[in-house]
């Protein structure tokens, strides 16, 4: 499975567009680009695999894997970018501002519904982010 997501950068955080096969998945909410600074700015544009991680905070979600420089790219819920998220990717159902979301537990389901599925059938799935 191949996810692509598309954004656009502001200075105060960057929205993001998540589809696979052309079709949409949900939005994206992330932090400015600062350089892939540790918790404080949004991963490189890349080819990354995503896989299945459990944790007290978040329960079941995703992990972002081999981001260079950086570790526990995760995809879960969250609203806003800049009071919420340390790196992070958060689905959400519609784009409010420049790093600002609404819905995001609703996108979020519906997100990992579709990854954790193809997962289970033994499929990687692997997340284009681009410009």
């Amino acid at each position: 499975m191949v996810l692509v997501l598309s954004r656009t950068y502001f200075p105060d955080g960057t929205n993001g567009k998540l589809e696979c096969e052309g079709k949409l998945i949900c939005y994206t909410i992330e932090l400015p680009w600062k350089n892939n600074e540790t918790k404080v700015s949004c991963i490189p544009d890349g080819k990354y695999f995503i896989k299945k991680r459990y944790s007290r905070k978040f329960q079941w979600h995703l992990e972002v894997i081999d981001v260079k420089n950086r570790s526990f790219i995760l995809l879960h819920p969250a609203n806003n970018a800049l009071k919420e998220l340390n790196g992070c990717i958060a689905p959400v159902t519609k784009i409010s501002g420049a790093g600002l979301g609404l819905q995001s537990r609703k996108a979020f389901t519906k997100l990992k519904t579709i990854v954790y599925k193809a997962l289970d059938e033994k499929q990687r799935v692997l997340i284009i982010i681009k410009s």
